[in-house]
């Protein structure tokens, strides 16, 4: 190896990443400069074709630890990624490609990260795609590995320990975690609040561990060559300094998160003997080094091809790359009175057999949420993905399930515990990926569970989730239409659904599912329009043709996807939404009187109960919401 080279590699990176932080005046310094050195090393393991970032075979690079962004925009300009100088000096402005922390509007970033220890869990995620991906289309043809820079902060997250959990439970040896352990936190020193024996902690989930210099270019190519042979998940600890080679900032906490200064930048330059006056320099044999990804890269994935003619199965492929729902049989559930998870179990065994990509599981509620797939096996062998109680873990997962290329996932959980992956939620809706929520038990009609297990809010907030669709149906075959236009949709999509068996509705007067909201009902005397959606749209209906027989006429509207709705014109909302409108769900659902006069939903927590007196507890029966109808 020769160090000197390697040294003005990692320089360089170190001071691209200065530099940028400097000029936006905003960033994280300390990291990217502790790593430079791991990821200089790691640029000669790495796989991958910068002129083709979506070549199926290529390693994945991900940063848990994404205020490191710097770091990663350089290393991908000096790669050749499709990421300029002036990209690189554009850090963190408004609409740039270098934006503060990783996200995949960026070539070369692989999946949004920030939100520390999610990283992690996509990692795992990637590795376990890339073990299906193994199954399907065979080891010859998907055979890579999965890096991932993670720190203290990443491991101390709830989610490092549920994902992990999971790593050395299936035994991925594609997956290398590099650790860089500087032992600083933003207030001080880690031990402040963090001394567990991490090489311990692993070992107990089955990883093989390791512990290097993380500044000593041989014993961190040494570490990356044991761990490529591993036979189980990696974990290497690397020792770091913070910020290594700025001068008194070099092992402080304060270099995590402010610029590091011109004068130390400029003494720091000079020192490694690099021109102090020059910013963002870049000299002909590190450019060199680097861009040779490129050519190794287009190499690599031209051997790929050819296995890849001479396998059989490059059809296969096709049809995962670009699955076709337009040929999907899905279950006719016309005139079936059905609990919503029930008709949405069907739908999944229905997808999961006509789509090769189509996998997923529940977070060790399969027999409850209905989203157990019969006779399909359990992973890696099989498409049912055991989750274990690790609802945060495994939306994360699946996230890098949807960002692997060839999959369409799904999670599943109780909508009550939507609320330990939520986070992970947001991400995908930052990324606009294909990643399919179930969340079933979806309203007081939990019953005897009680207030703990009985959602309230939630509905709201995922509803106030930008590029994120929510439908909560009010039967199969509401059901079966907002899957087509999930399937369709480029966005994450949730379907909320009824422990309870809920009637069988009639055809639709006017719009559709597609629509947002339809008419039930209609009268042209009108003075009401009750809009509901999920198990109170049935509810809605009986209490219209109670009304009626009193000569008070209400349209009924259902809406199973209140974001849908939302986008429609002015002229066809007003042509759903006659008279005084008054919305109606089981939850606490401000976000109706956008469109409603009047909201009747519920203002505390839940009651433990029978499912039906809970609902008459809180006013969902005919007689008391006949009556609010006639206060009003």
């Amino acid at each position: 190896m020769n160090k000197l080279m390697l040294a003005k590699q990692a320089n360089t990176l170190r001071f691209l990443s200065a530099d940028m932080v400097q000029k936006a005046n905003s960033g994280h310094p300390g990291a990217p400069l502790g790593m430079a050195d791991i990821l200089t090393v790691l640029s000669y393991h790495l796989s991958h074709n910068p002129k083709n970032p979506t070549w199926l075979n290529r390693d994945r690079l991900i940063f848990s630890g994404g205020h490191a962004s710097a770091l990663l925009y350089s290393f991908l300009h000096l790669s050749g990624y499709d990421l300029s100088l002036d990209d690189l000096k554009n850090f963190r402005q408004l609409h740039s490609k270098t934006p503060g922390h990783p996200e995949i509007s960026t070539t070369g970033v692989e999946i949004a990260t920030g939100p520390l220890g999610q990283g992690v869990a996509n990692a795992v995620g990637f590795a376990m795609a890339a073990k299906k991906a193994a199954k399907i289309l065979g080891e010859d043809l998907i055979n890579h590995k999965i890096y991932c820079l993670c720190g203290d902060g990443d491991l101390q997250e709830g989610i490092s320990y549920e994902a992990c959990s999971m790593a050395g439970l299936h035994k991925l040896d594609n997956l290398i975690l590099i650790y860089d352990s500087n032992e600083i936190s933003i207030e001080g020193d880690v031990a402040l609040a963090f001394n567990e024996n991490v090489k311990e902690r692993f070992r107990a989930q089955h990883f093989e561990v390791l512990e290097i210099d993380g500044h000593n270019f041989e014993e961190i190519d040494v570490a990356l060559k044991t761990a490529k042979a591993s036979k189980k998940p990696c974990l290497i600890i690397a020792h770091t300094k913070i910020a290594k080679g700025a001068g008194e900032l070099e092992g402080s906490h304060k270099s995590h998160g402010a610029p590091l200064g011109e004068e130390v930048i400029k003494k720091a330059k000079k020192e490694a003997g690099f021109d102090e006056n020059l910013s963002f320099e870049i000299s002909e044999d590190v450019k060199i080094r680097f861009e040779s990804a490129v050519e190794l890269g287009d190499l690599e994935e031209a051997k790929w091809k050819s296995v890849l003619e001479k396998s059989g199965k490059k059809e296969l492929l096709e049809r995962l790359l670009k699955p076709d729902f337009s040929k999907i049989n899905f279950p006719d559930f016309k005139g079936k009175d059905l609990a919503t998870r029930d008709s949405n179990g069907e739908i999944l065994n229905v997808l999961a057999a006509s789509l090769e990509g189509f996998l997923g599981g529940s977070a060790d509620l399969g027999p409850s949420n209905k989203t157990e797939l019969h006779k399909m096996g359990d992973f890696v062998e099989g498409k049912n993905i055991h989750f274990g109680i690790r609802e945060h873990a495994m939306a994360a997962i699946n996230n890098a399930f949807a960002r692997y290329g060839i999959f369409l996932p799904f999670s599943a959980t109780f909508f009550i515990f939507s609320e330990y992956l939520k986070p992970a939620a947001r991400i995908a809706a930052l990324m606009k990926i294909k990643h399919f929520f179930i969340f079933t038990h979806d309203s007081i009609g939990v019953g005897e569970d009680g207030p703990t297990h009985q959602p309230i809010e939630q509905l709201s907030t995922f509803r106030a989730m930008p590029n994120f669709l929510t439908f909560r149906v009010a039967d199969g075959v509401e059901n079966v239409k907002a899957w087509q236009i999930a399937l369709e949709a480029e966005v994450p999509c949730a379907f909320v659904l009824s422990r309870q068996k809920l009637k069988a509705l009639s055809e639709p007067i006017f719009g559709d599912v597609k629509n947002g909201a339809y008419l039930l009902k209609e009268n042209e005397n009108a003075k009401f329009t009750l809009l509901a959606s999920g198990s109170e749209v049935s509810l809605c209906l009986e209490v219209a043709n109670e009304l009626e027989k009193q000569g008070v006429f209400c349209n009924v509207v259902s809406m199973p996807c209140f974001e849908l709705f939302e986008k429609q014109d002015k002229a066809y909302q007003e042509r759903l939404l006659k008279g005084k409108v008054i919305g109606i769900e089981a939850a606490h659902s401000n976000e109706l009187y956008k469109f409603c006069d009047e909201v009747y939903g519920i203002e505390s927590f839940g009651e433990s109960g029978k499912d039906k007196d809970v609902f008459e507890y809180f006013g969902f029966s005919i007689s008391k919401l006949l009556n609010f109808i006639l206060k009003n």
